[in-house]
């Protein structure tokens, strides 16, 4: 296991310093020369659907297609880790998935809805309501989904680890969607000064608002870094026995524990690979630990 208010309109300023950031992370994408062919996919028109949380906040939803793609690594990848064996072909049914990791505004306009099993965990409160939440155990990322497919009517829950692991892809089989190699303006992780490409990113030391670098083919942002983010699966040490069909992996022989996806602004580049597993006690949390949701 790795350790580590109402909607408001964003003024000018901060939307004009977000278009700074994304041009330069675009820029620092396109320099990488293997990710030329992903920009003609990212430029595909996507489909999204806003969901109404109330006092204006929305929670966007990207319609991810079906495919088929191969879950997991080898050993020939930097930072493979044996949990991510064997590689295996899993064939995933079209669905909706969060745009960006579950905001605090998202958090606490859902806070208000009544509540099903468990109350909801107090998030770090920080100071712009774009901030993906944090401090979140399974259990209530859970019930954020229960409370609000209450609420709308629709299947909202948390992403199986295919799922999950698809939308990160977005049809790539490099470590990362743009790429073998993980630079600064690409995502928000720890540096790591190693061999070979997972040496160049340079560390943010502190968590950033969602959407602040380039998003993957299927539109997906921050898939790798920022927060954790938590899947419905249980965690088995390997993919011996695997659903092929995207599904859920509830195991009886499971030792308790919950699967983590993305890896966080502060743990190694390595950690934030599309194959990258981690897990955790779904009773705990800690700062890095969100999730993002999706529906059917």
């Amino acid at each position: 296991m790795v350790q580590s208010q109402n909607s408001t309109q964003r003024s000018p300023k901060s939307s004009e310093k977000r278009q700074t950031i994304l041009q330069a992370a675009l820029e620092e994408f396109l320099s990488h020369g293997y990710a030329a062919t992903s920009m003609d996919r990212i430029n595909k028109t996507i489909e999204v659907f806003s969901e109404n949380l109330g006092n204006g906040v929305v929670l966007e939803m990207v319609k991810i297609p079906g495919g088929t793609f191969t879950m997991g690594s080898t050993q020939s990848e930097l930072g493979h880790r044996a949990d991510e064996m064997p590689t295996h072909q899993v064939k995933v049914p079209s669905f909706y998935m969060g745009k960006f990791p579950i905001t605090q505004q998202q958090w606490k306009e859902v806070g208000r809805l009544r509540r099903v099993d468990f109350d909801l965990d107090r998030t770090r409160k920080l100071n712009d309501p774009r901030y993906p939440i944090e401090n979140v155990c399974w259990y209530s990322a859970v019930e954020f989904c229960e409370r609000l497919s209450k609420k709308t009517g629709r299947l909202y829950r948390l992403p199986s680890e295919a799922e999950w692991e698809y939308g990160a892809r977005a049809q790539t089989t490099t470590p990362f969607h743009f790429g073998k190699s993980i630079g600064r303006k690409l995502a928000n992780c720890n540096f790591e000064y190693t061999k070979a490409s997972l040496a160049r990113c340079e560390y943010v030391p502190q968590i950033t608002t969602v959407g602040n670098y380039f998003p993957n083919a299927f539109g997906l942002y921050d898939m790798h870094g920022l927060v954790w983010e938590w899947c419905a699966d249980d965690y088995r040490a390997n993919y011996e026995g695997a659903p092929t069909d995207g599904s859920v992996w509830f195991s009886d022989a499971a030792n308790g524990y919950k699967v983590l996806r993305g890896g966080c602004w502060s743990h190694f580049p390595r950690f934030c690979r599309s194959a990258m597993r981690n897990y955790n006690n779904p009773t705990l949390s800690y700062n890095g630990i969100g999730c993002r949701v999706v529906m059917q």
